[in-house]
């Protein structure tokens, strides 16, 4: 029972205690009214019926200072499309296009249209998605935590780990092989389809040295767990051939694997299960160019409001270093 629908009901009982005692004076004691309150409720039934005793709806009044309303569409509409980013990333997404608002109003206007946790924003993106294309996707909810690692300069320290996305219909059970330059937070990911071995491994390792030498700085060290695809001698030997130092963290402790791990969820929250939401992959490619896609988004636009960044993007923190080095 709404508010509206309460007041309405002891209005009603208001008069019907009137008529039945025939006292509208102990009525009004009874009930706790003023008299005049009484005869305009009695003279708005005589003229309208009982239905006009229902209270009136009134608009929420537009304050001077308020969020002008287009800019709050325009978050909402990102905010669903984007279900997975909080208050701040969205709070950026907006700057980027010309209106400064803070996170904490962000935030209450999600509050306020019902969208303000991650699952109240999956729930009507699911809801949107299998309305338009009949796709169903369970919700999920997950969190990684870590400690930062540190290092000299890009490609000094880049942090490796493999990362289960899925058995997807159609596709198969499909990896990503991540590397995160600890120096930089510049991320690269390579998907793969099937069991992730230790050639893939060494694979993935020549592309990530042709990408940072294509970005002017060679790779010295990696950071990787003790899967059977780091510790394999393919690998081993393909990093002594490249000159690479291989560090690898304790056994069962990811957090010493933190600044991978940490991309990893943002990954996942912010690329994947809004895709998923969206759209049917059917191969791998199709899957690469997805991942492609959002990693110029993060690498070069999404700020990265961590201890180490303090809200910049990898590129600002990957051309300091050029410049640093070219001076």
């Amino acid at each position: 029972m709404t508010p509206d629908q309460i007041i309405f009901s002891r209005r009603v009982q208001v008069l019907a205690h009137a008529r039945t005692t025939a006292n509208i004076t102990e009525t009004c004691r009874t009930f706790g009214i003023s008299r005049t309150t009484y005869y305009r409720w009695a003279d708005r039934a005589g003229a309208y019926g009982l239905d006009a005793l229902m209270p009136k709806g009134r608009r929420e009044p537009q304050m001077p200072n308020a969020t002008p309303t287009w800019v709050v569409d325009q978050l909402l509409a990102e905010a669903v499309v984007r279900a997975t980013s909080g208050c701040r990333p969205l709070a950026d997404w907006m700057a980027e296009r010309g209106f400064a608002i803070s996170k904490t109003t962000v935030q209450a206007i999600l509050v306020r249209h019902g969208l303000g946790t991650r699952r109240q924003r999956l729930a009507a993106l699911a809801s949107l998605t299998a309305a338009r294309t009949g796709i169903v996707v369970p919700l999920a909810s997950e969190e990684l935590m870590g400690f930062c690692h540190w290092a000299p300069g890009p490609g000094a320290l880049v942090a490796l780990d493999s990362f289960y996305i899925g058995n997807l219909k159609g596709v198969g059970p499909v990896y990503q092989l991540t590397a995160v330059d600890t120096a930089t937070r510049w991320a690269l990911v390579w998907i793969v389809v099937g069991t992730v071995t230790a050639a893939r491994a060494a694979t993935f390792i020549d592309r990530i040295a042709k990408s940072w030498g294509r970005l002017g700085f060679p790779i010295t060290a990696v950071l990787t767990d003790n899967g059977p695809e780091y510790i394999g001698r393919a690998f081993r030997d393909h990093l002594v051939d490249l000159r690479i130092d291989h560090r690898r963290i304790p056994a069962r402790s990811p957090n010493y694997n933190a600044v991978c791990e940490r991309f990893q969820g943002t990954m996942l929250q912010e690329c994947w299960r809004p895709a998923f939401h969206r759209r049917r992959f059917n191969g791998r490619r199709e899957l690469q160019a997805e991942a492609d896609a959002w990693l110029v988004h993060y690498n070069t636009r999404r700020r990265n409001h961590g201890d180490f960044m303090a809200g910049r993007v990898p590129l600002e923190v990957l051309d300091s270093h050029r410049r640093n080095k070219a001076a």
